[in-house]
């Protein structure tokens, strides 16, 4: 071979290789960012402070907590914590901790992530008792009522926040005192509210503390960007401990309320994963490529109406159920939800520990037009005649919207009743309900672990709970709900718990009709045939464990 030929030949091997590396640059900036729409404003990034499923989603990827639940099984798994043990009285449980998690500082300004220093038991014991301090004003506080002195603290009976049960052994062994014995209690111990929050910090920033260039975390991204009302960027964690297994280094969020315009943006290639409008599920159900991009998949999660029950007329029994009893579940499902959704007769869905949702001997919520009609008659409303206004609200989101439509119309042809609808965006809609819901309100609930007590006694305890039906809790069917249900929590015997639970759903949705379930939900995603990706039962998305191939 000649001089020029081997130079050629060398010339274009180099071309060849350059091209390759160009390709491969291209392909990894595809790899690297995903494009996401989280469907509403955050109301907050504060783990103490989160209640719904937009700021979980959120606070999944910043923060760690000391267990973590199976995306599939729901089965408790260890975190921030290598190991737990529990003592023979079931009153002590000892969590040991990785040494390897730092707490980080992104700075927007300069895009530096800076290690700030090892994430400790002590900054457990912190935030257990921030989130229990009464002044935090945490909404969800309650789950940690089972901590020895929780409740005490949390309702100012008392003062002394170093009484709680929780205390830093070492820097790596965090220990918490239990007021009854709890087996669930390990997957309590991972929620939100018991994150490792930064004391320091919010010592310096107070509200302010989780905007961008303020907040540390330690879960395996950082917040880069926070524009409200409009768009979230996180970036990855570089010195997350597990960073080297987290492929998705940018993920862009919008907060599109309209379920259609977020269909609109995918199909246009702005977004690579999207929920489904009820109003294009028959269309995307026939169309050859969309079909193939849809998955519908079980939640551990319930869509229910509650009722106020200090406002008028459904501070009568009778007028619940009658409400309840005029609901037809399986029409809504078939017309309305199209998302393989189930009849709900309990609040609890099958799955959760203690649900009686696969019993057929349990009655539950059901349509019963005929009985409705007599309830409200025998209540002193006959055909509707006497009736205050009513009102249905519900977050503002076209699914929503549909749903309270079709309910309304039902309500006035089988009850003779006119429904008023009203709706908020979702930031308002859920301090609405906590603080004073309407006559009828929507909303559901997802399992933060796979256990009755998280549904019917931290849902709906009239004590124990932030109890957004108002339930007087000295009215005797509160009583004996209370009652039930807290020797439920506190019993060692599963089927004397199942026993338990079966009456706490009756009185619930039956024999009380303080809510009244719709059905049970399910995940109905689109998603790009390029993104490998994982679905969480319980909710709280695992974006570091996705995947975008190259496209």
């Amino acid at each position: 071979m000649t001089y020029n030929k081997r130079l050629y030949l060398l010339l274009a091997i180099l071309m060849v290789i350059a091209m390759a590396v160009g390709g491969c640059a291209r392909v990894q900036a595809l790899d690297k960012e995903i494009n996401l729409n989280l469907g509403a404003e955050p109301p907050t990034l504060d783990p103490a402070l989160t209640t719904d499923r937009v700021s979980i989603n959120c606070t999944e990827s910043l923060f760690m907590g000391l267990t973590n639940l199976d995306e599939e099984t729901v089965e408790v798994l260890p975190e921030l914590a290598t190991k737990w043990d529990v003592s023979e009285d079931g009153l002590t449980w000892t969590f040991k901790m990785r040494e390897d998690v730092q707490w980080v500082h992104y700075d927007p300004a300069t895009q530096k992530t800076t290690e700030m220093g090892p994430v400790t038991a002590h900054d457990v014991e912190y935030a257990v008792k921030r989130t229990l301090n009464p002044e935090t004003a945490s909404d969800y506080a309650y789950v940690d009522y089972i901590i020895k002195n929780g409740q005490a603290v949390n309702s100012g009976e008392s003062t002394d926040l170093d009484s709680i049960g929780v205390r830093a052994v070492n820097d790596f062994t965090v220990e918490f005192t239990l007021e009854q014995p709890a087996g669930y209690f390990p997957a309590i111990a991972g929620l939100w509210v018991n994150r490792p929050m930064p004391q320091q910090v919010i010592g310096e920033f107070g509200d302010q503390w989780t905007e961008p260039g303020n907040l540390w975390t330690t879960g395996a991204y950082v917040l880069d960007t926070w524009e409200h009302e409009n768009k979230m960027v996180f970036l990855k964690n570089p010195y997350w401990y597990d960073a080297k297994d987290v492929s998705i280094e940018r993920v862009n969020y919008v907060m599109v309320e309209d379920a259609s315009t977020s269909l609109a943006m995918y199909e246009a290639g702005e977004l690579d994963v999207t929920d489904v409008p009820v109003t294009d599920m028959d269309r995307i159900r026939t169309d050859a490529q969309l079909s193939q991009e849809l998955y519908i998949g079980e939640e551990l999660s319930s869509i229910f109406y509650g009722f106020n029950t200090t406002k008028p007329p459904f501070d009568q029994t009778e007028v619940r159920q009658a409400f309840s009893l005029a609901m037809d579940r399986e029409k809504v499902i078939e017309t309305v939800a199209k998302g393989g959704q189930k009849p709900a007769k309990t609040f609890a869905p099958p799955g959760i520990f203690g649900s009686p949702a696969g019993d057929p001997g349990f009655v539950g919520a059901h349509f019963d037009p005929g009985r409705a009609k007599q309830l409200l008659a025998e209540a002193g409303y006959p055909d509707g005649n006497g009736l205050p206004q009513i009102t249905l609200m519900y977050p503002a989101v076209e699914d929503q919207q549909k749903m309270a439509e079709f309910f309304q119309q039902s309500w006035k042809e089988i009850l003779g009743v006119e429904v008023e609808l009203a709706s908020q965006e979702w930031r308002v809609y859920v301090g609405t309900v906590i603080e004073d819901a309407p006559q009828i309100y929507a909303m559901g609930w997802n399992a933060d672990y796979p256990d009755e007590n998280n549904w019917v006694l931290e849902i709906f305890h009239p004590t124990m709970s932030t109890n957004e039906p108002k339930w007087n809790p000295e009215l005797p069917a509160a009583k004996k709900f209370m009652s039930v249900t807290e020797e439920a929590a506190s019993s060692g015997d599963p089927e004397e718990r199942k026993e338990l639970y079966f009456e706490a759903e009756k009185i619930l949705v039956e024999d009380e009709a303080i809510i009244a379930p719709v059905y049970y939900d399910t995940t109905t995603r689109l998603t790009k045939p390029y993104v490998q990706r994982t679905y969480a039962m319980a909710g709280g998305e695992q974006i570091q464990n996705w995947k975008v191939l190259a496209h």
